[in-house]
């Protein structure tokens, strides 16, 4: 294949002019792009790309001109003559900094991805707003209402109000460490301080907690001596809060909670813990979209961050997480959680 049609080949946009200026090479996804175009003509009349000011390209960057340590031009977003926007970058070659440029070579790529990523963003306002409001609005209306009638009302009403405003202050905090979070995993700065710790008790505790909470069922049952899990024991909390959370909202019966040593012939030690709901369970064909960013299923509430969150917790400790249906006709969350430090550094 000659060199011009690998340059075509390309999906974005190629424009390539020599030292003085002058196109020598423009791919058809660039010439589609702007227009039209043809080697010979000065890049300037070539790249007819604007900004909001009206401003060119060209003259904006003034891509020969500059200290002879430039190498380049930062992607910038541009319009097209069709109005389309684009992302622009340029690499600026000399054979070295005492010699002349000889080539300059542009790049346009469409600002399709920039959207969708401004979608993706949009969409994470909207839902932390969402999310926020509802127990904000719980806690202005009781703190309202208790400055508002404090004297007129009784002590158990009071206590009550207080026990509401409480929760939705935890669903709060709750929500907000889970944000980090989730900006942590993605970034690859999260945190963990992972040490021996013992299954049941953890459980033990996420399982009372939320089962304070909720009119559902929620049990845990612990099959043969457990080994200890090298994990941090807040994120693993966190995991197992989400999961029976999940299974109380998308349940409609009991939730089971179970832990078992891992087999022998298991890839690492540690324990498999299962959580089991009695929803209507989540067909196959979609179980990779569940730990994909706002996923949510049913018409019951949530971030949809929870289940993306678990399964960051889950690989950052270097443990296994596996979705298949449980006996009841639900759903089953599986998740191998490791006795020795498997972290990847």
């Amino acid at each position: 294949m000659s060199e011009l049609g690998v340059l075509d080949a390309l999906p974005d946009g190629v424009v390539v002019a020599d030292g003085s200026g002058i196109v020598v090479q423009l791919n058809s996804t660039a010439r589609a792009m702007l227009g039209g175009g043809d080697v010979g003509a000065p890049l300037e009349a070539v790249l007819l790309l604007q900004d909001q000011d009206g401003k060119t390209w060209h003259a904006h960057n003034a891509p020969y001109r500059g200290l002879s340590t430039r190498t380049g031009v930062p992607e910038q977003a541009w319009t097209l003559p069709s109005g389309q926007e684009v992302l622009v970058t340029a690499r600026i070659h000399r054979p070295s900094t005492r010699d002349p440029i000889d080539l300059v070579a542009v790049t346009l790529r469409s600002g399709r991805g920039r959207a969708r990523l401004d979608r993706e963003r949009s969409d994470l306002v909207a839902t932390v707003a969402h999310e926020i409001r509802s127990p904000l609005t719980g806690v202005k209306g009781f703190v309202q209402a208790l400055l508002n009638r404090w004297d007129k009302l009784s002590d158990e009403q009071k206590k009550l109000m207080l026990a509401t405003v409480n929760a939705d202050a935890d669903r709060l905090s709750r929500l907000i460490a889970e944000l980090l979070d989730v900006a942590r995993i993605d970034t690859g700065r999260l945190s963990l301080y992972p040490r021996p710790s013992d299954v049941q008790v953890l459980v033990g505790r996420v399982v009372a907690s939320v089962g304070a909470g909720t009119s559902r069922p929620v049990e845990l049952v612990v099959h043969g001596d457990l080994p200890d899990i090298h994990v941090d024991p807040d994120k693993f909390t966190q995991v197992v809060t989400n999961l029976i959370e999940n299974g109380v909202r998308h349940g409609e019966g009991k939730v089971l909670v179970t832990a078992s040593p891992l087999p022998a012939d298991a890839d690492f030690p540690g324990v498999l813990m299962t959580v089991d709901d009695e929803g209507e369970g989540i067909p196959e064909a979609i179980r990779r979209r569940v730990f994909t960013k706002f996923w949510k299923h049913g018409e019951r509430g949530g971030s949809g961050l929870g289940m993306y969150l678990v399964n960051g917790l889950v690989r950052a400790h270097g443990g296994t997480l596996r979705i298949s249906d449980s006996p009841s006709g639900g759903a089953r969350i599986g998740i191998h959680w490791p006795s020795e430090d498997r972290r990847q550094d």
